[in-house]
């Protein structure tokens, strides 16, 4: 082939080279990792491959190979803070990968990298530039570079334990505290003496002279909790090598953010804000966030202020913040998700396909930022209020201007630049460490894989067809982890079978429950769950003694079976009907089906109205009344997806599939379209009048653009419905009124009782102001300074301070302090006049009796207010406010 040098042609290049090497071409992966809670983002390609590498699933294909998506800006791998700052740096990057399970090893994975990167027909790159490290101990990988590849015995450079224990090295990867694991070896490539940095190993190694461009990983042990390593039945390799790196290379530039990708992304960013591309930070930092923001959004991530979405929030803000450093004066980050999707949309359909709902949450998002950057310059002027020139502002209130506002450093200190004042700028450090270590813990994988139930052979599923069999084997019992050889009567266990009836957890729906039975003893299954290819039974003998290799009787709990599959069934009518109603950019984010009950999680960045929930329910309820059958057919997933089967994004499925078609079909250019196709390999009714009837509980936010709702079915319904319909009874009779009529009337209460609410507030305002000319009698002189401190029965914090407007009025260059008593509800407030404020603060005031009083509270110089509970020390602590303000006004 000729040479490639756009990043979509190496991209291209690089599947090409190992699909020619029988390596099955696999598409990137969610950037939310599937059913992996250790890790925040898919940070790596292996990540989707991780249970195939512990032995825990099989796949149809021994070898892979894949471009996926990455995202390091959060858990372990974080760098955000680098990112503009550096010349290979990113928040999101695409991760170059080949996989062997079991297959090739060190010999052929080695060739794989020599061959792609230097032969004439693919990367041509000048060996005498390559450069490659291995661990200090694996002599077989020096050999099969200098003997088999003929690399020079002087650019194959040992990697020993660098980083301070046993395998702690730059060559040697590890999964986590435990599992699989081995030594690697990387390639790097010599940019030339013309640019600083030193060789791998050296002390200048941390230079831009040598890059690594690929890291190929062999897994040949299994690390066990006490640190020693056990061979891995079946070794295998994981590569990795960034597509940016390369593309440098190939394109004979140095910075990542000189390559074809990122000029037009820049030009496209500094096109919006009007600015010219002289290759500014910011420029940076807008071309490589937009990208990680726009794959995550598409992946399902909202803003918010927890885990992905929070980190998701920190991308954005940091990228308006540096088009705001360009000068941006309104919004406009969103209106990078167009050249973004020009850019990579043909390699990421997604980007298209969802261009417009990534555009809104961008600009939604956007604005929200504008208003917190008002909140918390409003948080910045407060703390430096008290301060003056000279003075300096604490390491705290920079973090939290940092963390919660999304102020950077360098923004609180041109602000407070400009009034004398400095940053303990120390204190901010730890703060910010603190914080990283928090999140490194966050991302840390948790699991001891060697610790996890594993078994060999894989158990077959048989519940499709049927609810009991009556001769199935036990192949294996566990107890607290371990092996058993029998469970007595009361142990808790667990039960693995050769064949079963029993629904493992999995889609959304829970285990199954029910009995295995064997000639001694009786097994109560509590759960069910799928650890590999096996299905494992968790529950606890309830009767006699089970054995391992006994025969036994399996049966599932018919009447949870029925209706768990009205609930699993109703959820895919619910998704048609949400679509329908709400339109095609509903994507599921989630579902749990019982028996008792159904959830469903979307993505909509808005409540849905009680309008369109009656519309969805009697569209549901068409469906079922229609009492069409539903179809299952087994398929691939190329015919599956021609049928415009609905598949849950980021979900794995094999080459043959399980699709289930349920409703009524329209005829639409000439195509039939049933109500619902999905993916989905749960347990379903026969046809959709099973269900019986459909009725939606409750729907809420769960998430920013994330909604939930609830339901029920059968019988389920009937009683919601008759409980709903008991408690209207009650309420008209309590009401007098006829059960049409009982809305009508709450209505005119609701309205009475604001209108008596707004004329008791009238009252207590005007029996406040009453009370203010009296409290004029109360005044004493304390350092030669009115104060007046009186204690007011009856009064609340809502109606403290327009008696306070009040009082002041008459008591010009003043202290006033009023407690309100209500409820053993103590209401603090305090004014001191501009005259005074030199001498003593409101807020001061307002904190010592708020501390004294076991309550809170705070605010200006000349106003504060706060609350505190009534206790026995009340009266003693208001009674010595006189000498505390005497000691502060001398």
């Amino acid at each position: 082939m000729s040479q490639p040098f756009r990043s979509a042609d190496i991209r291209k290049a690089f599947i090409d080279f190992f699909i020619s090497k029988q390596h099955t071409p696999v598409a990137s992966s969610s950037l939310i990792p599937h059913n992996d809670p250790t890790l925040l983002f898919t940070n790596a390609g292996m990540n989707q491959f991780k249970e195939t590498f512990l032995g825990m699933e099989t796949r149809d294909y021994t070898r892979a190979v894949t471009s996926q998506k990455c995202v390091r800006a959060g858990g372990k791998h974080n760098d955000l803070d680098n990112v503009g700052y550096t010349a290979r740096h990113h928040t999101f990057f695409e991760m170059l990968g080949n996989f062997s399970f079991g297959d090739y090893f060190k010999e052929a994975g080695i060739a794989y990298i020599w061959e792609f990167l230097t032969a004439d027909e693919w990367l041509a790159l000048d060996q005498d530039r390559l450069y490659v490290t291995i661990y200090e101990t694996d002599d077989e990988a020096f050999d099969i570079w200098h003997k088999k590849i003929g690399l020079p015995a002087e650019r194959i450079i040992r990697i020993g334990d660098n980083k301070g224990a046993p395998y702690a090295s730059d060559n040697f990867w590890t999964m986590g505290d435990t599992g699989p694991c081995g030594p690697c070896t990387e390639v790097f490539y010599d940019h030339g003496p013309e640019v600083e940095g030193g060789l791998p190993g050296t002390p200048e190694e941390d230079g831009d002279r040598y890059i690594e461009i690929w890291n190929c990983v062999f897994m040949q042990f299994n690390r066990q909790k006490d640190g020693s390593m056990t061979p891995l039945p079946a070794p295998s390799v994981d590569t990795g090598m960034g597509l940016e790196r390369l593309s440098a290379i190939m394109q004979g530039v140095h910075s990542n953010y000189e390559i074809d990708l990122f000029v037009h992304l820049m030009d496209a960013a500094a096109q919006i804000l009007e600015v010219e591309n002289q290759q500014q930070a910011s420029l940076k930092v807008i071309a490589d966030h937009i990208r990680a923001v726009a794959f995550l959004i598409a992946d399902g991530v909202m803003p918010s202020n927890e885990g992905r979405g929070y980190v998701l929030r920190r991308i954005i803000r940091r990228a308006v913040r540096h088009g705001n450093k360009l000068g941006a004066e309104s919004d406009f980050f969103y209106k990078m998700v167009a050249p973004l999707a020009t850019e990579m949309g043909d390699a990421y359909p997604e980007l298209k396909n969802k261009q417009s709902m990534i555009e809104n949450a961008i600009q939604k998002e956007e604005a929200q930022f504008a208003k917190t950057l008002a909140q918390g310059l409003r948080l910045l002027s407060s703390e430096l209020e008290d301060l003056q020139e000279g003075d300096i502002l604490s390491g705290a209130a920079a973090f939290k201007l940092y963390d919660t506002y999304g102020f950077p450093l360098d923004l609180t200190a041109d602000i407070t630049r400009e009034r004398g004042i400095a940053i303990n700028e120390e204190e901010f450090d730890e703060h910010m460490q603190a914080q990283r270590e928090r999140a490194r813990d966050a991302g840390k994988f948790d699991v001891d894989y060697s610790s996890v139930i594993q078994v060999d052979n894989p158990t077959e599923f048989i519940g499709y067809q049927q609810l009991e069999e009556n001769n199935v084997s036990l192949i294996a019992l566990y107890q607290d982890g371990q092996t058993a050889d029998s469970l007595a009567e009361g142990d808790e266990g667990v039960i693995v079978l050769d064949r079963t009836p029993f629904y493992a957890e999995g889609g959304g729906q829970v285990g199954e429950l029910g009995e295995i039975r064997t000639a001694s003893g009786v097994f109560e299954v509590q759960n069910t769950k799928k650890s590999g290819q096996a299905i494992i039974h968790y529950g606890v003998v309830s009767m006699g003694t089970i054995s391992t290799n006994q025969t036994a009787e399996a049966q599932v709990l018919s009447s949870i079976r029925a209706a768990s599959a009205k609930n699993h069934s109703a959820t895919h009518l619910l998704h048609a009907a949400l679509r329908e109603v709400l339109g095609d950019s509903v994507s599921q984010k989630g579902s749990l089906v019982s028996s008792d009950v159904l959830r469903f999680d979307f993505a909509y960045d808005k409540p849905v109205t009680p309008a369109q929930i009656i519309r969805i329910e009697r569209l549901v309820n068409e469906q079922i009344q229609a009492n069409t059958p539903a179809r299952i057919e087994n398929m691939s997933i190329d015919e599956a997806m021609d049928k415009g089967a609905v598949a849950l994004f980021g979900e794995k499925y094999g080459d043959e599939v399980r699709v289930l078609t349920m409703g009524t079909e329209d005829i639409v250019d000439g195509k039939r379209h049933p109500f619902s196709i999905e993916l989905c390999g749960g347990l379903h009714v026969e046809r959709t009048g099973d269900i019986g009837l459909f009725k939606i509980t409750s729907e809420a936010s769960i998430a920013a653009g994330i909604r939930r709702v609830e339901a029920v079915t059968g019988m389920g319904a009937i009683k919601y419905i008759q409980q709903n319909d008991a408690q209207l009874s009650t309420l008209a009779g309590q009401l007098k009124v006829k059960r049409p009529e009982v809305a009508t009337r709450v209505q005119v209460m609701s309205d009475n009782q604001r209108k008596l609410e707004k004329e008791l507030e009238r009252l207590q305002q005007k029996i406040a102001s009453a009370q203010a000319t009296n409290l004029l009698d109360e005044v004493q002189t304390i350092a030669g300074t009115p104060v007046l401190i009186s204690t007011l029965s009856g009064i609340d914090g809502k109606s403290i301070r327009p008696l306070m407007d009040d009082v002041k009025s008459k008591l010009p260059d003043s202290v006033i302090v009023l407690i309100g008593d209500k409820d053993d509800q103590l209401a603090l407030a305090a004014s001191v006049a501009k005259s005074v404020t030199s001498r003593i603060k409101a807020g001061d005031i307002i904190r010592h009796l708020a501390s004294e009083l076991g309550g809170k509270g705070g605010g200006k110089p000349d106003y504060a207010q706060g609350g505190a509970p009534k206790a026995d020390n009340t009266k003693t602590v208001i009674d010595a406010l006189p000498n505390w303000l005497a000691a502060q006004l001398s």
